[in-house]
C-alpha cells in the first residue's frame, strides 16, 4: 500500500524544471473513525498539500464522505461517532479549534446545492452579515467577486434581487460556491458536486475548481473517475476504509502501484 506522509515543506519539479515548495495544509496521523461498531475509516497516514486539487476516488463504503468530513469536524455531529488518531491543520490539532471557526476555514459544497430560499445577493451576503460585515460597498464587493470566482457572475449580475430558487441547478450549485467563497475558506471541500448536473454546469463547476486553487486547497470526492482525472492534481483510491494509494493523478490513471486501484479506474468493480 502507499500510503506516504511528507513533512513539510518537500520540493517537486515545477513548471520550466523550477523546483516549487509543496507545503503540507493537512496532515492525517494514525486515524480510525467508527460508527457504533462499523470501522469506517482505518488507520490513515494522509498529507493534503496547500493549493492543490486533491481528488478522492473508490466506490461506495470506501470511507471517502467520513474523510471528507472528518476535516471540519462533521463526523462530531453523527450517532456513536468515535475517532482516534490526529488531524493537523497548519500544524495545529483540529480538536483544538473551535468547530465554527474550523467550518469558516474549511467549507463545504455538498452534492446538493443548498440555496437560501432569500435572494441571490443575499445568499452572499449573509455569512459575512453574520460576522460583522455591514458596510454595503464592502458587501457588493464580495458578492461580484466570489460570483466572478465561480464564473456566474454575468449570469446573474442583473439578477442579484430575484430568489436564488429561480436559479438552474448548476447556477445554484455555483452559488453555494460563491457563498463558501464569501467567507474566505483557506480549504474547500467538494461532496460529489456534480452528480446531478448536466455536462455543461459540471464544465463550469470544475473550471470554478481550477481557479480557486489559486487561493484555496481543493478536496474532491467523486465517483466520476473522469472528473478526477480532468481537475485533480492527486488522486488517492480508498476501498473498504483504507487508503490503498495515493499519487499524482497522471500516475494513478496510468500506471497505479496497486492492481485494486486499476481494477476500479477500469470499471471492474465498484
Amino acid at each position: 500500500m502507499v500510503n506516504p506522509v511528507h513533512p513539510a515543506p518537500v520540493h517537486r519539479c515545477g513548471v520550466h524544471g523550477v523546483p516549487e515548495i509543496i507545503i503540507n495544509k493537512v496532515v492525517m496521523k494514525e486515524l480510525d473513525i467508527w460508527y457504533g461498531k462499523i470501522h469506517a475509516l482505518k488507520s490513515l497516514n494522509m498529507n493534503i498539500f496547500k493549493n492543490e486539487i486533491l481528488g478522492i476516488i473508490g466506490p461506495a463504503n470506501s470511507g471517502k464522505t467520513s474523510f471528507l468530513r472528518q476535516l471540519n469536524r462533521l463526523n462530531d455531529l453523527e450517532l456513536n461517532y468515535k475517532a482516534i488518531g490526529e488531524v493537523l491543520l497548519d500544524d495545529k490539532d483540529i480538536q483544538s479549534i473551535n468547530p465554527e471557526v474550523l467550518r469558516r476555514r474549511v467549507g463545504m459544497i455538498f452534492a446538493l446545492p443548498q440555496v437560501l430560499p432569500i435572494s441571490i445577493y443575499d445568499n452572499i451576503a449573509y455569512g459575512p452579515r453574520m460576522h460583522g460585515t455591514k458596510d454595503r460597498k464592502r458587501l457588493d464587493a464580495i458578492v461580484e467577486e466570489t460570483l466572478n470566482a465561480s464564473f456566474l457572475w454575468d449570469e446573474v449580475k442583473d439578477r442579484l434581487l430575484e430568489s436564488a430558487t429561480k436559479l438552474s441547478g448548476g447556477q445554484q450549485q455555483r452559488l453555494c460556491i460563491s457563498r463558501t467563497l464569501a467567507l474566505d475558506p483557506e480549504i474547500i471541500l467538494f461532496d460529489e458536486p456534480c452528480s446531478g448536473l448536466d455536462p455543461i454546469s459540471t464544465a463550469k463547476v470544475e473550471e470554478s475548481m481550477l481557479k480557486l486553487k489559486e487561493k484555496c486547497t481543493i478536496v474532491l470526492v467523486t465517483n466520476n473517475t473522469k472528473q478526477a482525472a480532468r481537475v485533480s492534481d492527486r488522486t488517492a483510491f480508498f476501498l473498504m476504509g483504507e487508503l490503498i494509494e495515493i499519487d499524482t493523478t497522471e500516475k494513478i490513471f496510468t500506471a497505479p502501484s496497486d492492481k485494486r486501484t486499476e481494477g476500479y479506474i477500469l470499471g471492474k468493480f465498484g
